[in-house]
């Protein structure tokens, strides 16, 4: 039964052509048993065989073959045909254009459909003798009826089908709309890892490159020195391979099975290593923190931290050999405050990471990304009594 579902969906024109000889061979059948004229014979021939074309093209052109029925409906008319078999074909297409067609067809089918007893009772009163005007009344109403459920149906078909039509073009804008909310997400973690990788060799590379020039220096002098130095330097290496490793991860698509070893997120309570791990390289630190600590939504203390990091990498590239920092933690009721500022000569002279001096470079932008993803405040610039300042607010929960 499937097979022949989908035959007929397949091939509707060839169904309805099938249903059209069919009705020809009844209505031929019909004529050959009505005595006549010849030119009554020939007139309902040409007749019955339009209305079995009408059948036959119904869903491949429903408003041609509605004119082409109208059409044969007057002929019987004018020649006298009184009707028979093949004038089911009427019903049918009323039905077709109610379903498929234009809406101008649709009413005028459904006008044909009220009329076209009352004018056949009207051409052919001798089908009916002896009755009454309200016995013919009520004949006219009951051969109109089957029209009119004709045409009440295929409109219902028709709204059905739009109805189900709207459902679907719904379904496929909603599917487009989550691929694009896909994309949109893809785009912004690689943004993110973007960022996150940014700040992981900015940092991890400058303190390299710092300890890598101390060693060079003090080499000959003091081995104890060097030999420092290549450890911090062995250790930031390490440190950035698992950072890099940990967020190259995430774009992985090999086995799902492969393990790595992927350190934790960062968060405030290793700030303070970082700093350590700074001044190391030199570069004199000052941290403090003022309020009540307390546990943080994890993207407010990564964020923290790499505002952070940022700063002080930006500090040891465009600070000059005398600069110091100062870094400040301010717990409030409603979130965290960030304050690191820098005495050197950074954003008076330098070009602060590729940008302009009033830093607006790649690094600021993700500074600004980040607190922006929290939905805090910044404020960077230049210090009155020179260096340079980044002040934070970190809500504990995003605005809305």
């Amino acid at each position: 039964m499937q097979r022949l579902y989908d035959f007929i969906r397949r091939h509707p024109t060839g169904v309805d052509s099938f249903w059209a000889v069919c009705l020809l061979g009844l209505s031929g059948l019909s004529m050959v048993a009505h005595a006549g004229s010849t030119g009554e014979r020939l007139a309902a021939l040409l007749i019955i065989v339009g209305l079995c074309t009408v059948v036959a093209l119904r869903r491949r052109a429903p408003e041609k073959m509605l004119l082409l029925a109208v059409a044969m409906g007057v002929a019987q008319l004018v020649f006298g045909v009184k009707p028979g078999v093949a004038n089911f074909a009427m019903l049918v297409i009323v039905f077709t254009v109610a379903t498929l067609g234009e809406r101008w067809s649709s009413r005028l089918a459904l006008v044909c459909s009220l009329g076209a007893a009352g004018v056949s009772q009207l051409r052919w009163p001798q089908n009916v003798p002896q009755t009454s005007w309200p016995q013919q009344v009520f004949i006219v109403v009951v051969m109109t009826v089957p029209f009119v459920l004709a045409w009440v149906l295929g409109d219902s078909m028709r709204t059905r089908r739009a109805y189900f039509s709207q459902l679907e073009e719904r379904a496929a804008r909603l599917e487009r709309e989550r691929e694009a909310q896909s994309k949109v997400a893809v785009a912004a973690e690689r943004a993110r890892i973007a960022r996150e990788l940014h700040d992981v060799v900015a940092h991890n590379v400058s303190v390299m490159v710092v300890q890598a020039d101390g060693a060079a220096y003090v080499m000959d002098a003091a081995p104890d020195q060097a030999r420092q130095a290549l450890e911090t330097i062995s250790s930031t290496g390490r440190q950035a391979l698992a950072e890099m490793r940990r967020l190259l991860g995430v774009l992985r698509t090999g086995d799902s099975q492969e393990s790595g070893e992927y350190v934790p997120q960062p968060d405030v309570d290793q700030i303070e290593v970082l700093i350590e791990q700074v001044r190391q390289t030199g570069l004199t630190v000052d941290f403090k923190i003022e309020g009540t600590p307390r546990p943080l939504p994890s993207g407010v203390e990564l964020t923290a931290y790499r505002i952070v990091q940022e700063a002080l990498t930006n500090t040891r590239k465009h600070g000059g050999p005398d600069a110091g920092a100062s870094v400040r933690l301010v717990y409030f009721d409603d979130g965290l405050g960030l304050l690191v500022e820098d005495d050197g000569r950074g954003a008076a002279h330098e070009l602060y990471e590729d940008g302009g001096a009033d830093g607006a470079g790649h690094g600021m932008i993700g500074m600004r990304e980040r607190v922006g993803m929290v939905g805090g405040t910044l404020d960077a610039g230049p210090r009155p009594g020179g260096g340079f300042r980044i002040s934070a607010l970190l809500p504990l929960k995003p605005a809305h």
